[in-house]
């Protein structure tokens, strides 16, 4: 769902990389054969003296209450948890949580999307009329263009949406609402001629995967994701309003009615997700998953990694459901009271995972919201990419997301 560079929900601007020149990851055969990582160790103390002191510094700059970090090297693997759960109670953060992890749900989509391409039950360069009818340039779109947002199809997050979602959180949407949305906004261009990151895109390709396997679509992640990486925290709720104990409360300007004071979004319903932004996840389980995600271990043959990690078209820097700056690859994600950002380092086999109780913006923010009390002599960013930057920066290969208004 929403960018962890941007507190709106479907911004124009790219939310899980920035602008690439020629091949983000420098050799991606390489990543896509890695051998399995031993992350049992502990990281040596100097390492975590220099994240934690780089956690706090960083978090203390980013609007939320409570953060949960993990970062995961060949040396091992370190967490922590940082503010708290309930600042209403004062109740701290624990590392074993479950969070909304918004858009990072995409990651999972494109992830079995190739799958099937790669069993050949489909095919990337299928037009998206061969499994759901009635979208404008449906014989053109193809799945590749959907899962790499130049589809030119709308995100369905346009002011009817709003408007209705706003005026009711525990509104329950399916699937074909929201894209009915998105189709009533379509097209913005011709496929294949722009970049533009829309939800609907990947809503669709839940559609598709449904289409394709004759089983709900949570079966199939449970089937191809969740038991192969033994995620045993990780769901991908239907209709629930209600987070897996143990979860923090998260907090939003989303909706507010009076600016600058937050609102607890906890119990929002989590619908207008669903396969681009709806999952429930826990820091360890997606720290696993991150590593899984940018070497393809467990998940796709390296054949597949190998397109995924080549398939940027430029100048943004988003490829198949992933983001990709620098040689670190993952997402952002974002729903109304969480913020997550999991990216892996290409270049040392690094996974950095960062998830929070919020999804407000601090610093310089022309658009996003912010609390009345923000500090507007920083960058503007969302909490979750501002920790991740700290942490990238105390590993020694920065993270620099793209500008966020």
């Amino acid at each position: 769902m929403p960018s962890a560079a941007s507190a709106t929900v479907a911004p124009a601007a790219n939310p899980a990389a920035a602008v690439v020149a020629d091949q983000c990851v420098a050799d991606p055969a390489s990543v896509a054969s890695k051998a399995p990582g031993s992350p049992s160790a502990t990281l040596p103390a100097d390492l975590v003296s220099k994240l934690d002191a780089a956690a706090q510094a960083s978090f203390a700059e980013a609007a939320a209450p409570g953060a949960l970090v993990g970062v995961r090297t060949p040396q091992g693997t370190w967490t922590a948890a940082y503010g708290y759960a309930n600042p209403e109670i004062q109740a701290p953060m624990s590392t074993d949580m479950h969070m909304r992890i918004g858009s990072v749900t995409k990651t999972f989509t494109g992830t079995v999307l190739l799958q099937l391409a790669q069993e050949a039950k489909l095919s990337l360069d299928d037009p998206i009329d061969k499994y759901y009818q009635g979208i404008p340039n449906g014989d053109q779109i193809t799945l590749r263009q959907l899962a790499n947002m130049t589809s030119g199809i709308s995100t369905y997050y346009t002011e009817p949406f709003l408007e209705r979602y706003f005026g009711n959180p525990e509104t329950t949407f399916t699937p074909d609402e929201l894209i009915a949305y998105g189709v009533a906004a379509s097209p913005i261009f011709e496929p294949g001629a722009q970049f533009n990151y829309s939800n609907t895109n990947t809503i669709l390709l839940g559609k598709v995967i449904e289409s394709v396997t004759g089983q709900p679509v949570q079966e199939v992640f449970q089937q191809r994701v969740y038991d192969p990486l033994g995620l045993t925290e990780t769901s991908l709720p239907d209709v629930s309003l209600e987070i897996p104990a143990p979860h923090p409360q998260g907090y939003t300007l989303q909706g507010a009615k009076e600016p600058g004071v937050p609102i607890n979004a906890t119990n929002w319903s989590p619908s207008f997700g669903w396969t681009a932004g709806g999952m429930i996840s826990t820091l360890g389980d997606i720290l696993t998953y991150n590593r899984a995600l940018g070497t393809g271990q467990g998940l796709l043959s390296p054949e597949t990694q190998v397109e995924r990690l080549t398939s940027w078209p430029e100048p943004t820097g988003y490829g198949i459901a992933l983001g990709c700056f620098d040689g670190w690859v993952g997402h952002t994600g974002e729903l109304p009271g969480f913020n997550t950002s999991q990216f892996y380092d290409t270049t040392t086999d690094t996974s950095v995972v960062v998830m929070v109780n919020s999804d407000i913006a601090s610093g310089g923010c022309t658009e996003s919201p912010t609390l009345s009390d923000n500090p507007s002599d920083l960058p503007c960013s969302a909490p979750a990419t501002r920790v991740f930057v700290g942490l990238s920066e105390a590993l020694g290969h920065p993270f620099q997301p793209p500008p966020a208004r």
